[in-house]
């Protein structure tokens, strides 16, 4: 049954058959959220890079459309944006219709151009844009690599603004209609998949800065005045793993407020007709640390319909955890928050079936391999929250600090399940969670 099979995910949106990667065109508009992605709508390999399209009313629960653009004689669909031209600055506004402007890269194996698609009945067609392309690059910079525009208005300067990654980084251009483009400046460091926000710091919208990231999700914490990025520090990561070619939401109400994020991730699904999948959605934070200002990253409130707690315990043991746990081993999807204590580890963490879902390293400052140093350096603490669904896990550390992914490894070999493990540690705090599908 659709949706139902074996290795199908059950909280991470996957398309009904064939591949996906890079998320593209996030947007909110109208009551919907679309999500727009790199798809192979023909087989489960990277081939015949088209949009796939999906909708939703809460980013957890995701409606599958048609197809949104298909490759054409400029090349095929690879990654890009969409935005809301409220002021029909592109013209292609039908009465008190705005369009939604998708900014998209056709490739071929020649060069990478930018080009444009417009829709009038919220994402379900388009029409390409008759004088594409609208950036031609390649000779600019000596380089096939030209691609992913990231596009969003610049409400100071009432302009937009183009992010693109251009080969050793991401240029900025500039537009008043969303046609005719303008360099302006470049920032070396990044490869593929720009993005470009502003967050307040500790939640105060009187004090922002901005963040620019690029595939990898290394990112550097600067100004921009809608022309230039300057850079102020970094680069800082937030999230490992799995993840590639996360963007975020445009168009989110200002009453909301919030920078939501979506990640691909790189994972198989053994036997199945279709081939990745998407990341949980976060929410972005910028908050102080003893180290600078840092991005944090957390499940979208949204989420939490999903899980419902079965049961708490404080202050156990591993040995009692783990006896605790036994009955949970063999589920095929579950939450669980907790947080341990070392003293006589210098490591320590728990594992599924031998995959260790948390590693922490205490003596070499590591978490499952990257350096991690709590906010608290002399603390012998750890939280994690942890989301394992059939063909993956994802690990939220010390309230979003750093998070990673992974692919669950199905051992049938071993049937330890779930266990803490390291010397003498004390779980302080373990909560489980059923999990319901989102299908």
């Amino acid at each position: 049954m659709l949706y139902k099979e074996e290795n199908r995910p059950q909280f991470h949106f996957t398309t009904k058959r064939g591949w996906i990667n890079d998320p593209n065109g996030m947007i909110y508009f109208e009551g919907e959220y679309h999500l727009f992605y790199q798809h192979n709508p023909y087989e489960r390999e990277w081939e015949n890079m088209s949009w796939g399209h999906a909708v939703s009313k809460d980013m957890v629960h995701w409606q599958e459309l048609p197809t949104a653009l298909y490759p054409d004689e400029l090349g095929t669909m690879f990654s890009g944006s969409t935005v809301i031209d409220y002021n029909n600055t592109a013209g292609f506004n039908k009465g008190n219709t705005p369009a939604m402007v998708a900014a998209y890269t056709a490739n071929t194996a020649d060069k990478q151009t930018q080009c444009i698609a417009y829709s009038l009945d919220k994402g379900r067609t388009w029409t390409k844009y008759t004088k594409n392309p609208v950036i031609d690059s390649k000779a600019k910079w000596n380089s096939v690599d030209t691609r992913d525009p990231r596009v969003f208005w610049f409400k100071p300067g009432n302009h937009w603004v183009m992010v693109l990654n251009e080969r050793d980084g991401h240029s900025i251009y500039n537009s008043t209609n969303l046609k005719d483009w303008n360099y302006q400046s470049h920032t070396t460091g990044f490869w593929e998949c720009p993005d470009l926000f502003e967050l307040p710091i500790d939640g105060d919208k009187g004090k922002t800065k901005w963040v620019m990231y690029g595939a990898s999700n290394a990112y550097m914490i600067g100004s921009f005045d809608g022309k230039k990025f300057i850079p102020e520090s970094g680069k800082h990561y937030y999230v490992t793993g799995s993840i590639y070619a996360a963007q975020t939401f445009t168009n989110i109400p200002e009453a909301d407020g919030r920078r939501i994020q979506i990640g691909w991730s790189r994972i198989s699904h053994k036997g199945m007709s279709f081939n990745g999948m998407m990341l949980m959605p976060t929410e972005l934070k910028l908050k102080s640390t003893k180290n600078g200002v840092r991005l944090f990253s957390e499940p979208i409130k949204e989420t939490d319909e999903l899980f419902t707690s079965v049961n708490k315990w404080t202050n156990l043991k591993a040995e009692t955890a783990n006896e605790n746990l036994k009955k949970y081993s063999n589920e095929r999807s579950l939450r669980i928050k907790t947080k341990i204590k070392l003293s006589h580890a210098t490591s320590a963490g728990i594992s599924l079936n031998g995959q260790k879902i948390l590693d922490y390293d205490m003596n070499f400052n590591l978490v499952n391999g990257t350096f991690y140093s709590p906010e608290d350096m002399t603390s012998m603490e750890i939280t994690a929250d942890i989301y394992i669904d059939r063909t993956s896990i994802e690990v939220f550390i010390d309230g979003g600090a750093y998070s990673y992914s992974m692919e669950r490894k199905l051992d049938v070999n071993n049937k330890e399940g779930l266990k803490f493990w390291g010397n003498n540690i004390d779980v302080k705090d373990l909560e489980v969670f059923a999990v319901k599908s989102i299908w």
